[in-house]
C-alpha cells in the first residue's frame, strides 16, 4: 500500500511525543484510523486508539491528561456531529490552558460549500475555542500546519485545531516526513527592572499586605512563601491554586469566592496593599477595589477583574526571584497573626460541623462523605471534580500534600467533566489511584463513559454525591431570592447501573455504614463506583455575602412557606444551623 497523508500525520505525532488519541472513529476519520492500526500500539512505537463513547468525553480526557502531564494530548472527532459533540470539551481545555491538539475531521472537500451530508464549518465552529484552527485543503500544507498547530498548542497553552477533509487523509502522501524540532517550553519573560523597583516600594511600605496566588504561580511556591515570610503576609490562593499553596504552608487563610473558606475574605479587604500573584480570579465581588497590584505572565489579564494601582507582565517566579532581594525584613506581625486566628476559628467552625458525628443524623452530609474519601484516598492520588457543589466539597475537604492532584472544569464551568478527565488522568498514570467526584446530575449527562472505563479495564473510583438535585443551581436560585424551581429529579440507584457495567458498586443511605463502604470502595479491584445519597439540603454558603444575596435567601425562603412548602424551609435549616444567612 502506498503511504497516504494520514501516515504522514501518525508520523508525525510520533515525532511530537504522541502516545494516545482519544476519540471515536467514523467514516472521514477511516484512512486516520487504519494508519494508526497499521502503526500499530504506542508499545511497539506507534499510537494508542483510546475509544470513548462521545466525543465531547474524548476532548475532556485529552485535556486531563495534557493538564497532568503538561504534555501534548490529542482528541479526534469525525465530521458534523464528530465535531460538533466535540466542541464542549475542547473550550474547557482551551480555557483551561491544556496542550490539545484536536484532529476534526471533514466532509470530502469537492463538497464543502454545498450543503452536503454532515456539513459544517468547523474553522468558524472551534475558532473562539483554540488558538489556532486551520483547513488544510491539500496534501502539501500537513507537515507545516500540523507543526504549527502543535507549537500553538504548547507554546500558548490551549487547544489547536486541524481540520482535514477525508479525501486529504486518503490521498497519496506530498513528501517524506523531514525532522522539524519542536519547541515545548513556553516563554518566560523577565519583568522590567523599574517594575520591579516600584513594587518593591510599594510593598516596603505598606504595613499589612496579603498574597493571592493562583495556578500561574505554580512554578514559583518557594519564592511566595519566602515573600510571605519577609512580609508576615498571610496567603490566600484560588481553587487552581490549592493544590500548590494549600498545604506545607504557614501563611495560608483558604479561599474566598463562592467556593471559599477560611479567612481569605477578611485578609483581602483588610490590607493595606493586596499582591496577586498569577490568578485571574474572575468574581469581582469578592476582590478589594483600590492598592491592588497584580503579576501575570499574560498581559491581557492585568486590572481585568478588580482596578490596580500596578501590573507586572511577567513570569511570577522570575519577578519574586528579583524583588525579593529588595524587601525590607523588619515589620510588625500583628495582622498575620490576626488573620491566622480567625482562618482557624472560621476552619473549626464552618468546615469541620458537618464531617463527623454521623448517628446524629438522618440523611448523610456531602461533608462527611467528602471528608471520608479524603482519609481514605491515596496520597498520590488524581481527582478529577465535578461542576457544581462537588467543587466546593473537593475546595473545603480534600487536602492537598504535593502529591495529589486536583482537576475540574474551573474556568469553563462545564458540568459531566469529572468521569471522562478520569479517564484521561488514569490512562496518563495507570500507576496512580484515580478518583472522579462526580454530582448525579453530571454524571447522567455522560453517563456512556461508564463504559469507556470498563471497556479500557481502567481501575477508576467514582463517587457519586447523589442527592437528586442540581444543588449548585438550587443554591443560585436560593442566593436570588427565587425559590428553587426544576431543579430536582427522580432518585436513581447509580450504584445498580454501574453493576450492570460490570462495576464494583455499593449504593449507601445509612450514614452509619458510610465509613465501611468507603474503605470497601478504595479496597476494591478494578472499577468502582460509591453512590451516595446525600442530603438535598445541604447548602454551600460563601465565607461573605452581600446584602442583597443575604435578602435573597430569606426572600427565597419566604416564598417557599407562602407556596405551602414549611416543611422544605425547615428540612434546610435544619440541614444548614451553621449556613442559614440572615438579614
Amino acid at each position: 500500500m502506498s503511504r497516504t497523508v494520514a501516515d504522514d500525520l501518525v508520523e508525525i505525532l510520533v515525532a511530537a511525543g504522541v502516545q494516545r488519541i482519544y476519540g471515536l472513529v467514523g467514516d472521514s476519520l477511516n484512512a486516520f484510523s487504519d494508519a494508526i492500526r497499521r502503526r500499530g500500539p504506542s508499545r511497539e512505537g506507534g499510537i494508542d486508539w483510546i475509544h470513548v463513547h462521545h466525543e465531547e468525553a474524548a476532548a475532556f480526557a485529552a485535556s486531563a491528561e495534557a493538564q497532568l502531564t503538561g504534555r501534548l494530548a490529542v482528541c479526534a472527532g469525525s465530521c458534523g456531529p464528530g465535531n460538533t459533540h466535540l466542541i464542549q470539551g475542547v473550550m474547557d481545555a482551551h480555557r483551561s490552558s491544556a496542550p490539545v491538539l484536536v484532529l476534526a475531521s471533514h466532509i470530502p472537500s469537492a463538497n464543502i460549500g454545498t450543503g452536503f451530508f454532515q456539513e459544517t464549518k468547523p474553522e468558524l465552529l472551534f475558532g473562539p475555542a483554540s488558538h489556532y484552527c486551520e483547513l488544510v485543503s491539500q496534501p502539501e500544507q500537513l507537515q507545516r500546519m500540523t507543526h504549527v498547530a502543535v507549537q500553538n498548542a504548547v507554546g500558548k497553552g490551549g487547544a489547536a485545531v486541524l481540520v482535514i477533509p477525508g479525501d486529504i487523509l486518503e490521498a497519496g502522501s506530498a513528501s517524506e516526513v523531514r525532522a522539524n524540532a519542536l519547541v515545548t517550553a513556553r516563554p518566560r519573560p523577565a519583568p522590567e527592572p523599574e517594575a520591579v523597583t516600584e513594587l518593591a516600594g510599594r510593598l516596603n511600605a505598606a504595613r499589612k499586605v496579603t498574597i493571592f496566588a493562583g495556578t500561574g504561580a505554580a512554578g514559583a511556591r518557594e519564592e511566595v512563601l519566602q515573600l510571605a515570610a519577609l512580609l508576615h503576609a498571610p496567603v490566600g490562593h484560588s481553587l487552581r491554586g490549592k493544590d500548590v499553596f494549600g498545604y506545607d504552608n504557614p501563611y495560608d487563610v483558604g479561599m474566598t469566592g463562592l467556593l471559599g473558606y477560611g479567612a481569605c475574605y477578611t485578609a483581602l479587604h483588610g490590607a493595606d496593599l493586596l499582591l496577586m500573584l498569577g490568578t485571574d480570579f474572575p468574581y469581582v465581588d469578592f476582590l478589594p477595589t483600590a492598592n491592588n497590584v497584580q503579576v501575570d505572565l499574560d498581559p491581557s489579564h492585568l486590572g481585568r477583574r478588580a482596578p490596580i494601582v500596578q501590573g507586572v507582565a511577567a513570569d511570577v517566579g522570575l519577578t519574586l526571584q528579583a524583588l525579593l532581594p529588595l524587601i525590607e525584613p523588619e515589620r510588625k506581625h500583628g495582622f498575620l497573626d490576626d488573620m491566622l486566628t480567625q482562618h482557624q476559628t472560621l476552619v473549626r467552625r464552618g468546615v469541620h460541623t458537618y464531617d463527623h458525628d454521623p448517628a446524629e443524623k438522618q440523611l448523610i452530609h456531602p461533608e462527611y462523605l467528602a471528608a471520608l474519601v479524603d482519609h481514605e484516598a491515596a496520597a498520590d492520588a488524581v481527582f478529577t471534580v465535578d461542576t457544581g457543589m462537588d467543587c466546593t466539597w473537593a475546595a473545603r475537604y480534600l487536602t492537598p500534600n504535593g502529591q495529589r492532584r486536583m482537576i475540574g472544569s474551573w474556568v469553563h464551568g462545564s458540568m459531566a467533566n469529572a468521569l471522562p478527565m478520569a479517564v484521561g488522568a488514569q490512562v496518563a498514570y495507570p500507576g496512580r489511584q484515580v478518583v472522579a467526584l462526580s454530582g448525579d446530575g453530571g454524571l447522567a449527562m455522560l453517563l456512556g463513559e461508564l463504559l469507556t472505563v470498563k471497556t479500557h479495564r481502567l481501575p477508576v473510583k467514582v463517587v457519586v454525591f447523589n442527592n437528586s438535585s442540581l444543588g449548585m443551581v438550587r443554591l443560585e436560585m436560593l442566593a436570588a431570592g427565587d425559590p428553587p424551581f426544576e431543579t430536582d429529579h427522580d432518585a436513581v440507584d447509580y450504584g445498580a447501573i454501574a453493576a450492570g457495567a460490570g462495576f464494583w458498586s455499593r449504593h449507601v443511605e445509612d450514614p452509619v455504614e458510610l465509613p465501611d463502604a468507603v474503605a470497601a470502595f478504595f479496597a476494591a479491584d478494578g472499577p468502582a463506583l460509591l453512590d451516595v445519597v446525600t442530603d438535598p439540603n445541604a447548602l454551600s454558603v460563601p465565607t461573605h455575602l452581600t446584602g442583597a444575596e443575604v435578602k435573597g435567601f430569606a426572600g427565597s425562603l419566604s416564598k417557599v412557606a407562602l407556596t405551602g412548602g414549611v416543611k422544605e424551609v425547615w428540612d434546610i435549616a435544619r440541614s444548614n444551623l451553621r449556613n442559614i444567612p440572615h438579614p
